[in-house]
């Protein structure tokens, strides 16, 4: 898929919903759509449930801004982080943004911006509505920049016998979804809707269509890393890759078997 690059970027964070566990985790993937110009993380600071979050602010040069609940079940912070949105907007300093939150209240901010020819990426939980989700240009699950750990697992009989092969590293990763049905529809229409006379379809517009299509599209949803991984572990698509000649650069292709 299409990578956008050297776009600045306005990175608004959602303190309240979404866990500073994975904020370096985050921050490296937003680095792969753009530069932060505005690093910017919203809360009521007074709060001890967005406590976490103040040891890893400095280390990764994050501002915070505080507003006061003014009064209970009102997320004043929701509102501040908005009217900052469209105040950078207007500044014209930036191309995009980069929300962070899990919250739907934040749709309309993001429909606003793309109005407005912004980029808008969002960055949430899989709790996320898919309202806010369809809003954005592209969503990423926070779940799945989780770090790979390998975890070593011993069988009963090779413990016996304690085998130097005995342990096996795999890698615990969690998957947002499975292989299913509508996914396999969902890219042999958008194959079709590409494909030239022979039924071939150049892989990268394929991902630039699946994303249009479905915002949340990710190969690493479904357990992949890349999307001709994902495409060959689907048995009713053929891929075919072929070497250019320039650089050994090799394109790949893919169609409906």
């Amino acid at each position: 898929m299409e990578i956008i690059k050297d776009l600045r970027l306005a990175v608004l964070i959602d303190a309240d919903n979404v866990p500073y566990s994975n904020i370096k985790e985050m921050l490296e993937e937003i680095a792969k759509y753009g530069t932060p110009t505005f690093k910017r993380i919203y809360a009521d600071w007074t709060k001890p449930t967005v406590s976490g979050w103040k040891s890893v602010l400095l280390e990764n040069a994050i501002t915070p801004v505080h507003q006061y609940s003014y009064t209970s079940g009102k997320n004043a912070t929701d509102s501040s982080m908005i009217i900052d949105a469209m105040d950078i907007l207007y500044t014209g300093r930036v191309d995009g943004f980069c929300i962070v939150s899990s919250d739907s209240d934040f749709t309309r901010l993001a429909t606003r911006l793309r109005e407005a020819g912004m980029k808008v990426f969002g960055l949430g939980e899989k709790k996320t509505p898919t309202a806010f989700i369809s809003a954005c240009d592209k969503f990423i699950y926070i779940e799945i920049l989780k770090e790979e750990k390998p975890v070593t697992k011993t069988s009963s009989s090779s413990a016996k016998t304690k085998s130097p092969d005995a342990k096996k590293e795999v890698t615990n990763t969690e998957t947002i979804r499975k292989v299913d049905k509508e996914l396999v529809k969902l890219i042999s229409v958008s194959i079709n809707d590409l494909a030239d006379e022979d039924g071939w379809t150049f892989l990268g517009e394929l991902g630039n269509l699946l994303l249009k299509k479905q915002p949340d599209f990710d190969p690493r949803n479904y357990g992949f890393k890349k999307l001709v991984p994902l495409i060959k572990s689907i048995h009713q698509f053929e891929v075919n890759e072929r070497n250019t000649g320039k650089n050994n650069a090799v394109l790949a292709y893919v169609r409906v078997k």
